[in-house]
């Protein structure tokens, strides 16, 4: 027993040892599945700041994207456990939310938004999400997460696989929904075909160019959405390939993604970004993807680039730090990914 004693306090002693030569080896865990939300099969990524929640049990979503604890995502209660069945009501899909376009044409796709899904843990930091495939678009999605093993940084990659026998047009529409009562940050770009940077839709078919609305202005090259605008959906043509959304729990949540200009963007206005922002709890931000055009068999990916920062809200009176929101996303893009 002596001996048994001796050995493990050996032990102790050597693995603290190890994490005082090493502290990220503490700071490192691995991908497991845990109950979350009501569901038994959610799969976690987690390092020592950063929990990702992803649920594959209805429509694919993140369901947590916190730092230090605080949830970015809107997730109200109500929908705790909610499975999509024939006949079942219920079942607002909130939260991180992925999605396939352009938002006008594309054929009602309750399966891929709120149906099952498979999940699979693929490393220490990673997992993919593959829907069913889906009869009314022909497509079947893949969704490929990682986690850096420090900080912040969440590459959320979205495939488009045609699993039809003709070719197909999509492309990528992102629809998360974060915390409501926020900033929203927008980069203009020098080139762009909206004279004020963004369109409103208004009522019905019409896109007004030129709105005009108390809550939007263009600062110091930006576009900051201080609240909820007259109409809630808004589209922008920006190329920077970043948006930043400010929180009131002191939180910045910044979508950083690709832009090529040579290429087709088919929502009706030819956006790289849309923003819904109703008199409500959630905002809801939309990165949106190129043309995808697919013939059978063949698949295109999307990956937006997601982290989180902490970032004093701006009290009543001030202004938020437009250069030093910049300053924080550019050079967190310039960092290596893990």
């Amino acid at each position: 027993m002596k001996n048994r004693i001796v050995n493990l306090r050996k032990c102790l002693v050597l693995v603290v040892a190890l994490l005082s030569i090493c502290p990220s080896l503490g700071a490192q865990t691995s991908s497991r599945i845990i109950e979350y939300y009501g569901y038994d099969d959610c799969i976690l990524l987690e390092n020592e700041s950063v929990r990702v929640v992803l649920c594959p049990a209805a429509g694919g979503r993140v369901l947590e994207y916190s730092l230090d604890g605080e949830n970015a995502l809107y997730l109200p209660p109500g929908d705790e456990g909610w499975i999509d069945a024939p006949g079942k009501s219920g079942g607002s899909m909130h939260a991180g939310r992925f999605d396939i376009g352009p938002e006008l044409t594309t054929p009602r796709r309750p399966l891929l938004w709120k149906g099952q899904w498979q999940g699979t843990i693929t490393g220490p930091f990673s997992a993919r999400l593959v829907s069913q495939k889906d009869d009314s678009t022909g497509v079947q999605l893949i969704r490929d997460f990682r986690l850096d093993r420090t900080g912040s940084r969440l590459a959320c990659k979205q495939t488009i696989k045609n699993v039809s026998n003709r070719t197909l047009e999509y492309c990528h529409w992102s629809r998360t929904f974060a915390a409501g009562g926020g900033i929203c940050v927008i980069p203009t770009s020098k080139i762009s075909r909206f004279p004020k940077h963004y369109v409103m839709y208004e009522e019905g078919a019409l896109i007004n160019a030129r709105p005009e609305d108390e809550k939007i202005r263009l600062r110091e090259g930006f576009l900051e959405i201080l609240g909820a605008p007259r109409k809630p959906k808004l589209g922008f043509d920006s190329r920077e390939g970043w948006l930043a959304y400010v929180m009131p729990n002191d939180l910045m949540f910044v979508k950083s993604f690709k832009v090529d200009p040579d290429r087709v963007y088919n929502e009706v206005a030819g956006l790289t970004i849309s923003v819904w922002y109703p008199d409500g709890p959630m905002c809801e931000l939309e990165p949106i993807g190129p043309m995808e055009r697919l013939a059978p068999g063949e698949a295109g990916s999307f990956t937006e680039t997601w982290m989180l920062f902490s970032q004093a809200f701006p009290k009543a009176g001030q202004t938020l730090n437009l250069s030093g929101v910049e300053d924080i996303v550019n050079r967190n893009l310039e960092s290596p990914q893990e």
